[in-house]
């Protein structure tokens, strides 16, 4: 076993209340407005929604379903739900209804806290799913939850946990089938943050730019974790805002970002070597940084992005260095905890450097399983105990890992393999290209047709033709998009990562024969 993972014994919220600064009056959240929550507001605010937890009949391993919007006080309800011994459960806020219905149905959870202006329309479904407590938390501190939370005794003595026991849900974005819920015990979260606090050499005076939203791994575990066990601040925005980032960035010291805050930095004049000069660190994650993302940041600001790699499942699986070479396209080494392995998906077999295959992974940050799927846990966790996470990659022979796309987003057409990755990578780098994004549609003669979708760079004229002339250059005739098409922008996700489901049901019809 790991430091990082022997190091978690016991409930999460102890190991980050160790790490607290002596100084109890030092912040922890600064906000929007300039208020600051300070580590000793934390403890007995976490202390006094616990206390209302367990009054409201909270027990160990109950579920809190979340879907609010950002605040410090959602950040409270997650530490006070693993203080009380519950599992906390974030739920996007842009969930429809129907979508919360099903996840109320399937979680189970004992309370429900809603946004104050939605919670009316949510009671019928929270009823439905036999929800014992339904409450609300708005963005200013307000709502049932902190006003009943108010009269509680700030004093509250963390229930004991076992590191294996659960202390967060996640649900997987579900582009494909009904999302599951990815269980995360304390040990997950604990070993990870750890880890991730030693790995990106974190110091007593760093101040995170958190700009991320918190119903996501990277928001809620990774930044906000890395400041707990850090006992330091952060810079808590409800959103990302680039006019507001570049003002605020003179703060900070590191910021966690994905790839679209980069983007937009660098369409910012005001992003300079003398604007980011102090900064310690940058790190992208959730989506992938194109490379030249990366080279134009470095060559504006002088500063290399460190990129990452990680999921829902497993929390951060590997990082580029935090001194050595950050390489473009690449999501670095296995971080010291994680065993990986790159296998062929027919044999089974573990694939030599260089060779693509899919990506699997071992550690002590990798989930138990599914939310009440055996059976889907047990084709995704092998007996060995390797989570096979579904990417497609390879390690090259510095060590670095490429990922080269989903296994999902694989096309066979002709019956040989496209990896979309090597297809984009070619189209990227055309003049006029901001990004592409290729995908597999049916095609009567080949089974699938690969098939790209381009954002060009305002009054670039690049056309269809000019860009599978290019491919024909550089790529395999069975590599080479048979249709291009362009658009104004990409369908992303709220992490940033292009919905390519959406693209291929947009253009599944573009080959079928035409009816007489």
């Amino acid at each position: 076993m790991s430091d990082a993972a022997s190091a978690v014994s016991g409930n999460i919220f102890d190991l980050f209340r160790s790490r607290f600064p002596a100084d109890r009056s030092r912040p922890f959240a600064v906000l929007e407005d300039g208020r600051a929550v300070t580590y000793g507001d934390l403890e007995a605010l976490t202390g006094r929604y616990a206390h209302l937890l367990s009054d409201l009949g909270l027990k160990k391993g109950d579920r809190v379903a979340v879907q609010v919007e950002k605040s410090v006080e959602n950040i409270v309800l997650y530490l006070a739900t693993v203080r009380a011994g519950g599992v906390f459960l974030p739920l996007n806020p842009a969930y429809t209804k129907a979508e919360v219905e099903y996840f109320l149905t399937d979680a189970e959870p004992h309370v429900f806290v809603a946004k104050p202006e939605t919670a009316d329309g949510l009671r019928e479904v929270a009823d439905k799913a036999k929800v014992a407590h339904l409450l609300t938390l708005g963005t200013k501190g307000d709502g049932t939850l902190p006003e009943l939370a108010a009269a509680k005794d700030p004093a509250f003595d963390t229930v004991s946990a076992d590191a294996d026991d659960l202390a967060a849900i996640l649900y997987t974005s579900g582009t494909t089938g009904r999302s599951k819920g990815a269980m995360m015990s304390h040990r997950n979260l604990g070993s990870n943050a750890l880890t991730l606090h030693s790995y990106w050499g974190f110091r007593p005076d760093d101040v995170l730019l958190h700009a991320l939203p918190i119903f996501h791994t990277h928001g809620l575990f990774v930044a906000t974790n890395c400041v707990l066990l850090n006992g330091s601040s952060m810079i808590f925005l409800p959103k990302f805002d680039a006019d507001q980032v570049m003002a605020l960035l003179p703060r900070a010291t590191v910021m966690m970002g994905v790839p679209t805050f980069y983007t937009r930095l660098l369409a910012h004049p005001g992003l300079t070597r003398e604007a980011t000069a102090h900064m310690r660190l940058f790190i992208s994650g959730s989506a992938p940084l194109l490379a030249d993302t990366h080279k134009e940041f470095a060559a504006r600001t002088g500063q290399a992005i460190l990129e990452r790699y990680g999921m829902t499942e497993t929390g951060m699986l590997t990082s580029n260095p935090l001194d050595g070479e950050r390489i473009p396209g690449t999501v670095g080494f296995p971080l010291p905890e994680v065993e990986l392995r790159v296998v062929d998906p027919e044999t089974g077999k573990t694939l030599d450097t260089d060779e693509i295959g899919i990506i699997e992974v071992k550690g002590p940050n990798v989930f138990s399983g599914y939310w009440r799927m055996p059976e889907k846990t047990k084709q995704e966790i092998k007996p060995d105990g390797f989570f096979i996470t579904g990417d497609v990659g390879k390690v090259d022979g510095r060590g670095y890992v490429h990922i080269v796309g989903r296994a999902k987003d694989l096309i066979i057409s002709g019956g040989f393999n496209v990896y979309p990755k090597e297809v984009e990578t070619v189209i990227d780098a055309i003049d006029g290209v901001v990004e592409s994004a290729v995908v597999g549609v049916p095609h009567p003669d080949f089974g699938e047709a690969v098939t790209a979708v381009v954002l060009r760079k305002p009054g670039a004229t690049l056309d269809e033709v000019a860009v599978v002339a290019v491919c024909k250059q550089q790529l395999a005739n069975f590599k080479v998009p048979k249709r291009v098409f362009f658009v104004d922008e990409l369908p992303r996700n709220t992490m940033g990562k292009v919905q390519k489901n959406l693209l291929r049901d947009e253009h599944k019809g573009i080959f079928a024969p035409a009816k007489a």
